[in-house]
């Protein structure tokens, strides 16, 4: 692969840990972008919402998301999700995997392996 892969998210994340051992066992090379510390922009939020929909993006699941008012869940859109994530980046669906084929959201080692190996 020409392209360095990115992995996007935040370090003490056990879906993280999970995805780099895999990645590390696998001898895919890799780069980390740890959010939470170095944050993430709205635009790269925006055009990653572009590629694979801002309702892939949001983690509804995670305990952040769930803590909110109820005022900040209601009418859900594109543009609101997007300054929720960059307002508090446990927001966005980990991981993220930056490859030169697109992105990947979430770590499925089915996934990764069909993307990642030749």
């Amino acid at each position: 692969m020409t392209k360095t892969i990115v992995i996007h998210g935040i370090k003490a994340c056990d879906t993280m840990k999970k995805a780099r051992a895999w990645l590390d066992a696998h001898g895919v090379a890799h780069d980390f972008h740890d959010y939470k510390i170095a944050g993430v922009s709205r635009e790269i939020l925006a055009a990653w919402a572009r590629e694979v929909g801002w309702e892939t993006l949001l983690n509804r699941a995670g305990t952040t998301f769930r803590k909110l008012p109820e005022a900040d869940k209601a009418d859900l859109n594109e543009t609101k999700a997007i300054a929720l994530m960059v307002a508090q980046p446990s927001m966005i669906k980990r991981p993220v995997l930056e490859t030169s084929k697109g992105l990947i959201v979430g770590f499925k080692p089915d996934v990764y392996a069909r993307a990642l190996t030749d």
